[in-house]
């Protein structure tokens, strides 16, 4: 193993519940205020989980209600409707 290489952080998508590399999830959080949104940069306050970039795991954590269970929260279907339209332009 190099010396000066890092190990790249792991975290667990909500769809498919694979580790993968962060850098190639996409964070959703919930801030402090209760608003649910994408955060691009990963980093935001709050409270966050990650999904994969393509949309059938996306849409596997809508069916399977995985936001909600991560955030502990109702999830209003506008929010789900906003969070796929910003995932479908991504």
């Amino acid at each position: 193993m190099e010396p000066n290489k890092k190990n790249s952080p792991l975290r667990k998508c909500i769809g498919c519940n694979e580790m993968k590399d962060k850098k190639s999830l996409i964070r959703i959080v919930k801030e402090p205020d209760g608003n649910i949104m994408f955060d691009k940069a990963g980093k935001k306050n709050g409270r966050g989980a990650y999904v994969c970039s393509n949309v059938e795991c996306f849409l596997k954590a809508k069916k399977l209600k995985r936001i909600e269970k991560n955030f502990k929260c109702q999830v209003s279907p506008q929010v789900y409707e906003e969070l796929e339209a910003q995932f479908k332009q991504n």
